[in-house]
């Protein structure tokens, strides 16, 4: 009932059936340097066959030197091993979303599977589960949040298959789904105009005005400081953003750099700057009310009444009271942003310079999130040809 081979050399093996009708194949790995005894591991299968095969690929690979040992280390260790020693390079927030997906959808799906056991069918399957009770009408996931989730899950792998935990990353070849950009809504000339009347006054006016001509990101914005200012030149240089801690126990305010890691330079309309004028005005005469109370040690533009960051959240709460006001309820504060690319385009701006204003990395993609301005700019253009055409024909 056993079929035997060679059981000296490392690569070795030999096969039987055991006393539960399962069989056995045991193979030699090496010899352990503290006892000099061989090291034997064991792999089982319902068939001889099957583990036949099995033994005869791991000590062809035991011979040619590309034997890799399964880890026994299971998926939901690695994770916590791979946030905490290899995530030191990416920007806390960035950090604080990879832990909230390992802990509300990683582990969950795969916390107890062994590493070596996790396999490209298992992912793909939980890669479409996310999915797919939402194309079905459900409370599922978007395609974007699942493929945020797989680009966390296959940046771990990748690092496990780097150091030799695994032999390759099982992550690499799922199919993602296709992910499709959200419509952005930016307001109209009519809608503008509501908005400025309904900022005037409020204590963040000077903010949502600077943002919706600037179209600044909202952690640029917040992080503004006097010295990225050029009155003289009529510039603003952008080079960080504020961001706040997410760490239980520590809600701080911090510097990161910008989203694509490159500095830009905007030169506003001068109405612009003469909103910033007004701002260090009125800064200057809430530092006089604070006396020893301010503290603005990093020279902020925007701040509270005692010279400290302006909270995200604060800032985003009066910005939705004031677009319920207006009838807008759904209005994003990004979508002042989405609204200064639109009025750009539509004033003659190129694409190249309304992606430098941005930030963008390349004029293609900002076109590609425009592409709606651009087509109406398209339709006008034709209207403006039809009407000189129709004037040289008239005469």
């Amino acid at each position: 009932m056993s079929t035997r081979e060679s059981r000296g050399a490392a690569g070795s093996g030999n096969i039987r059936q055991r006393s539960d009708g399962r069989w056995e194949g045991r193979y030699t790995v090496g010899i352990d340097p503290g006892t000099g005894k061989q090291v034997q591991k064991s792999i089982y299968g319902k068939t001889q066959k099957e583990v036949r095969e099995r033994l005869r690929k791991i000590t062809s690979e035991i011979d040619d030197g590309s034997y890799l040992e399964p880890s026994r280390c299971r998926v939901g260790q690695w994770l916590d091993i791979w946030l905490k020693e290899y995530t030191d390079n990416v920007k806390p927030y960035t950090k604080y979303s990879y832990r909230i997906t390992i802990q509300n959808h990683l582990k969950p799906a795969f916390g107890y599977v062994r590493l070596s056991e996790l396999n490209t069918v298992m992912i793909q399957a939980f890669i479409n589960s996310l999915v797919r009770s939402k194309e079905e009408g459900g409370k599922g996931l978007s395609p974007k949040t699942a493929i945020n989730i797989h680009g966390v899950l296959h940046r771990s792998l990748k690092q496990a298959a780097n150091i030799g935990l695994i032999r390759s990353n099982p992550a690499d070849a799922c199919i993602r789904p296709r992910g499709e950009r959200q419509p952005i809504h930016p307001l109209e000339d009519e809608e503008v105009g509501l908005f400025l009347n309904a900022v005037k006054g409020h204590r963040f006016e000077a903010l949502y005005l600077v943002d919706l001509f600037t179209g600044m990101r909202q952690g640029e914005i917040l992080g503004l400081t006097w010295n990225c200012v050029d009155f003289r030149r009529g510039t603003i240089f952008l080079y960080r953003q504020l961001q706040q801690r997410q760490t239980k126990g520590d809600f701080g305010y911090y510097f990161t750099s910008l989203k694509n890691g490159k500095s830009r330079t905007v030169t506003p309309a001068p109405t612009v700057m003469q909103i910033l004028r007004e701002q260090r005005g009125r800064q200057n005469e809430m530092r006089l009310r604070a006396g020893a109370a301010w503290h603005n040690d990093e020279d902020l533009v925007f701040t509270n009444e005692l010279g400290q960051p302006l909270s995200r959240r604060t800032v985003y709460k009066n910005f939705k009271a004031i677009a319920v006001g207006i009838g807008l309820p759904n209005l994003r504060f990004h979508d002042l942003r989405h609204t200064f690319a639109t009025i750009s385009f539509q004033s003659g701006d190129d694409p190249k310079t309304v992606q430098e204003n941005l930030g963008h990395h390349s004029a293609a993609f900002t076109l590609d999130v425009y592409g709606h301005v651009t087509d109406r700019m398209r339709r006008e253009s034709a209207e403006r040809m039809e009407r000189f055409i129709r004037s040289t024909i008239a005469r």
